[in-house]
């Protein structure tokens, strides 16, 4: 079995670890858990890295648990917070969390016999009969206020959040989080637990809640918080996060964000987001270095993690249209393309609303005057005469052609070509 913590060094996945987890981990097979908060239902690519430092902790033969959070979920983190989160009801947790649950089962194997296969927690399953006394009692006397205040998250939130400050609720965050280590350590012998770097000062307070009540050792080990080359925010678009759920971010969508990083992000991203080995990855690098302008990195990175989230059939669905608009794509894959790939592929594209009444119509009276594709229809005739015009991605050259209900996809749409690289989209209403 590799090593884990080197496998993770030479990624670049490792931004802090406690003393002494490399020595337990060689002693033998280990369990270690990521917490993730419901807060909604879906996970991001933000949560991408903490849930390959799973997979890859599970590679190595050891134990992974992932907890998702239905308990704190409620009550919410303040690390790297500037303000305290809307609470969330217990209906919609136990959505979220049953969605979450669904994604985990596409990186983790769940399902098999093996000794070290991924067990699933919910830690509302632990603490929604823990009365606030009892809790209190047995947890709030282990840890200091002094404790509790030194911790980053806890500072930075004070410091620039004076005028609201912060609720006991989120205070109380990191003990209901360092409970859950100390119940996994208990009921599942769980001594390490993984996450982003944000979580350090909640992981730390586990492991002293441990010591002072097991008097055990328990160990943390956190990876960097992901930022793009040029300092803006991992994982967001203009239109928001990326999403693992399809129905929120396109397969296609999903593809391209991958396919257009910078040639310094991809060198970063393939090695922590793609279970490539070192080998291959660093063959990559140095033929990328050779043809950039090939983007073997991002195509290479784009295909692993695209796989891996949503299958091979929605990645080659997600290549065929990619090239819709570079390519030479042909009417059939078009008509193939699902309404949310079809508007993905086109979004920004110019469109027409023209009301299915008005169908069948002339493709002159179309382009240049239903429309303003061509500002007349000499102009319009020329283009179309010349093989420069195409309905749907097939040529035409009849200046008579009708354009009608067969010409319409979905039922709603005409995609017009002006040449090579003009597209207008003609929303049948």
């Amino acid at each position: 079995m590799k090593n884990f913590v080197e496998e993770l060094k030479w990624r670049g996945m490792i931004h802090d670890v406690t003393p002494g987890t490399e020595e337990e981990l060689a002693k033998g097979p280990m369990s270690a858990y990521v917490g993730i908060d419901p807060t909604g239902d879906s996970l991001h690519i933000g949560h991408l890295v903490s849930i390959m430092i799973l997979k890859h902790f599970q590679a190595c033969g050891n134990k992974p648990f992932a907890l998702v959070g239905g308990a704190t979920g409620m009550i919410g983190d303040p690390s790297m917070k500037s303000q305290e989160r809307n609470l969330l009801d217990e209906e919609t947790l136990a959505h979220n969390v049953r969605c979450i649950k669904e994604q985990l089962g596409k990186f983790l194997d769940f399902k098999s016999s093996a000794p070290n296969k991924a067990e699933l927690v919910n830690n509302y399953d632990w603490m929604k009969d823990y009365t606030f006394i009892n809790f209190t009692r047995d947890i709030g006397k282990l840890i200091t206020v002094n404790y509790m205040m030194s911790k980053d998250s806890v500072k930075k939130r004070l410091s620039r959040d004076s005028s609201e400050g912060m609720s006991f609720t989120e205070f109380t965050y990191q003990l209901l989080q360092g409970y859950d280590f100390l119940y996994l350590y208990q009921h599942h012998n769980v001594k390490l637990q993984l996450g982003g770097a944000d979580q350090w000062g909640n992981i730390t307070t586990g492991t002293e809640l441990i010591r002072r009540t097991c008097g055990g050792d328990a160990y943390a080990l956190t990876c960097p918080l992901i930022t793009k080359a040029d300092g803006g925010k991992f994982g967001k678009t203009e239109k928001g996060n990326i999403w693992l759920d399809p129905a929120r971010t396109s397969p296609y969508q999903f593809y391209q964000f991958w396919l257009n990083v910078s040639d310094e992000d991809a060198q970063r991203y393939i090695k922590i987001f793609t279970m490539l080995e070192r080998e291959e990855i660093e063959s990559l690098i140095a033929q990328h270095a050779e043809a950039p302008h090939l983007r073997l990195l991002q195509k290479k990175l784009a295909e692993e993690v695209t796989v891996m989230v949503h299958g091979r059939d929605e990645y080659e669905k997600a290549l065929s249209a990619s090239q819709m608009l570079f390519g030479n794509a042909t009417s059939e894959a078009l008509k193939a393309l699902d309404e949310q790939t079809f508007l993905a592929v086109f979004d920004g594209v110019p469109t027409y609303d023209i009301p299915a009444s008005e169908f069948p119509a002339g493709i002159l009276d179309v382009l240049a005057t239903k429309t303003d594709i061509f500002p007349s229809k000499g102009e319009a005739r020329k283009m179309v005469q010349g093989g420069g015009v195409s309905i749907n991605k097939e040529k035409i050259s009849d200046i008579d052609r009708q354009v009608g209900k067969d010409d319409i996809l979905d039922g709603k749409y005409i995609l017009l070509q002006k040449g090579k690289k003009n597209y207008y989209i003609i929303n049948v209403k």
